[in-house]
């Protein structure tokens, strides 16, 4: 007689009865976690969202859906403070350093933080040249944490890529709304931004005709002629303006903080310049006198080594209680 006789009618209800909860539990909880796995952060914003009875935050999904964020409300409905997009500019290539930089910032993103503004931080990167291990690597990060903007730029140096990146960026973000932004910052991959610093310097400037960062000559408070490459900030006007420029066009290529500058001081724009040095500053050394109390951002960090040094001044890599 064989063993493996059809079960009866009572041994498959039976089987069915004892892992239904195995499956309630599995649906409950397994699916979100894979979802977090997919997009950490974004998931996480939206448990947030949900928990706090607010609406829940869009989703930036593949390269740049949802990227911004409607900041004229017409609806009557609540306004964050501020808007920022803070384009990381990178190369394919730099893998280990983008997730670097990601943890770095995601744990910046405190309730506090985010009832003041919403900063969001994207990875700013030329589609040519593109070797195919990079694309397939990007592609990945891309689907991965929804945070990379490619653009149709030449990686080389001085080649227009900052031209490329702020006039890309009204049809990039042009589902989007009227108004995806207050502010579009432009920050080297070696640069470590304090957002809580840069956000209230932000809050206190204008919304329009804004050029905002360290600006050379150094004490040149009102009108400097440009704003070091480090990281600066334009106010959205001023993107769109770019974006709409032949003369800017034409202009585009040559040492991308210099050429900004010329542009808006060709067309006569930026009448609100912001000169935040000496907040941010070229790294100096691992001890801590080397760092401002009041630093908004550190530039230089090319080695881990100084990124080290960087984030265990500022206290970021201090584990948990329950750690």
């Amino acid at each position: 007689m064989s063993y493996l006789q059809k079960p009866s009618y009572y041994t498959i209800s039976l089987i069915v009865v004892l892992l239904l909860p195995f499956t309630i539990i599995g649906v409950t909880f397994l699916l979100p976690f894979s979802a977090y796995l997919r997009n950490p952060l974004v998931t996480a914003a939206a448990v947030a969202a949900s928990g706090r009875g607010g609406k829940e935050a869009d989703a930036p999904v593949g390269v740049v859906a949802k990227a911004g964020v409607e900041a004229d409300d017409d609806g009557g409905g609540s306004r964050l403070e501020i808007s920022i997009l803070v384009g990381v500019h990178t190369m394919a290539k730099k893998h280990s350093r983008r997730h670097l930089i990601r943890m770095a910032y995601a744990l910046q993103q405190t309730p506090a933080l985010r009832a003041a503004a919403r900063v969001d931080v994207r990875f700013a990167l030329c589609a040519r040249p593109m070797p195919p291990e990079h694309r397939a690597f990007v592609a990945l990060e891309a689907r991965s944490y929804g945070d990379v903007l490619l653009f149709d730029c030449d990686e080389r140096p001085d080649q227009g890529k900052t031209y490329d990146y702020f006039a890309s960026l009204p049809a990039m973000l042009a589902g989007a709304g009227r108004h995806p932004y207050d502010y579009v910052m432009k920050v080297d991959d070696d640069t470590y931004l304090r957002l809580d610093a840069l956000v209230e310097t932000l809050r206190r400037a204008p919304r329009e005709d804004v050029y905002y960062g360290v600006g050379l000559p150094f004490h040149d408070r009102k009108s400097p002629p440009f704003m070091l490459g480090m990281g600066y900030v334009l106010s959205w006007d001023l993107v769109e303006w770019i974006a709409g420029s032949d003369m800017v066009k034409s202009q585009a290529i040559g040492a991308e903080d210099v050429t900004t500058g010329k542009w808006l001081n060709m067309g006569n724009k930026a009448k609100n310049r912001v000169n935040i040095y000496p907040r941010m500053y070229d790294y100096k050394g691992a001890n801590p006198q080397d760092f401002l109390e009041d630093t908004i951002g550190v530039h230089q960090l090319k080695q881990d080594l100084r990124w080290a040094h960087t984030l265990e001044h500022f206290n970021v890599t201090l584990p948990e209680r329950s750690s």
